[in-house]
């Protein structure tokens, strides 16, 4: 439910730019910066509430971090000009990466042998369902009550997750012995920043173009406003195809799984650029790129938990404070090139270039971990 209601509000704005765009005045190249600004507070909160948070009793910090989320949300919803709304949207982003960080870190302790990585895409797997139904219900409800209720609607959804973890996560402590040193540990290690980078350069190529879903398949597929919903419900099928396949990939071979997430990608990215004028063309491509960017998802939050090694609390959370870098940076770009005069497709092309760049520094990664194993044997 904490995940569901993270991802309702992450991505609605995305189905709701034109109206939020014309509710506080601003064009919609200008109204991506909300994206950004939610994106921009979730890399600020991660590492800061992970940093302050690791001792702490996990199901009282999980609590704590889901109310101030149901606080935020509806200062959102009672935005009256851009500036607020772009602050309001950088405070709730706060919570979001400790959130999944401390939620995964939970699920995998309680997971059987073996089954960590499906133990962790099941806590992904609120987001996933989130964009098959909140997200296309929270549009409707923007584009027919005003875009306000779709914040007032995860605000409720975050007091309700408050209510069901008191209700059902059993008491879990903190980790006692953690410290802000041996925390902050975590950046001395060239395999942590790697695969941040991996995820903040690699999924900013799907956030490239889910940014600018909605005026893709009206402006340039040629297909009414009622689309929108559909297309961010096939969007989040792909979420959920994927999240499951992640986790039965992972307990195969979490490098594999992220060579495979970005290369098929940026290959989906590309069919996106080809079939934009289509329109209802666009839907299966729809649903494979966020099906294989959620293997991506997955497999990097497996990987930062690894190989942060006792810095747990930060190295689940840093996870989603990479792939908000990529929201960010994809939303960014892609407002660039639309405000360059390229039109809607030209973020397509933006993501296929950060995709590649994914791909490149996952490659990097997996080539000098086989060299320092290799050191290791010989020494």
């Amino acid at each position: 439910m904490g995940g569901f209601a993270i991802g309702t509000t992450e991505f609605v704005t995305m189905g709701l730019i034109r109206e939020i765009a014309g509710g506080v005045d601003v064009s919609i190249p200008s109204a991506g910066h909300v994206i950004s600004a939610y994106a921009v507070g979730v890399v600020v909160g991660a590492p800061l509430l992970a940093f302050v948070g690791a001792k702490w009793p996990r199901r009282g910090l999980l609590v704590g971090l889901m109310a101030t989320y149901a606080v935020f949300n509806a200062l959102s919803a009672m935005a009256t000009s851009f500036s607020w709304l772009l602050f309001a949207r950088f405070l709730d982003g706060l919570p979001h990466g400790a959130y999944f960080g401390v939620a995964s870190l939970v699920a995998a302790n309680m997971a059987a042998p073996g089954r960590k990585g499906r133990a962790v895409a099941a806590v992904m797997l609120g987001l996933s369902v989130a964009n098959v139904v909140g997200v296309p219900a929270a549009t409707w409800l923007g584009q027919n009550l005003g875009w306000r209720s779709a914040y007032w609607t995860v605000a409720v959804l975050a007091l309700v997750t408050v209510a069901m973890i008191l209700a059902f996560v059993p008491s879990v402590p903190g980790d006692a012995e953690a410290t802000g040193r041996r925390e902050l540990a975590a950046f001395s290690k060239p395999q942590v920043w790697l695969t941040l980078l991996a995820g903040a350069v690699g999924f900013g190529g799907m956030f490239a173009v889910f940014s600018y879903v909605a005026p893709t398949v009206t402006e340039v597929g040629g297909l009414g406003d009622g689309a929108v919903p559909v297309f961010l419900f096939v969007f989040g099928l792909g979420m959920v195809a994927g999240t499951w396949v992640a986790g039965e990939l992972a307990d195969w071979s979490v490098f594999r799984a992220l060579v495979l997430g970005s290369a098929g990608m940026g290959v989906a990215l590309v069919a996106w650029w080809l079939l934009a004028p289509t329109g209802w063309g666009l839907l299966p491509i729809a649903f494979a790129i966020t099906a294989l960017g959620s293997v991506l998802v997955v497999n990097l939050q497996l990987r930062l938990m690894d190989v942060a090694g006792e810095a747990q609390t930060l190295g689940a959370a840093m996870n989603h404070a990479s792939l908000n870098v990529a929201n960010a940076l994809g939303a960014w770009l892609g407002g660039l090139v639309i405000a360059a005069g390229y039109g809607y497709r030209a973020p397509a092309l933006v993501g296929i270039a950060l995709s590649v760049g994914g791909l490149l520094v996952i490659l990097v990664a997996a080539r000098l971990q086989r060299r320092d194993h290799s050191s290791a044997s010989t020494s």
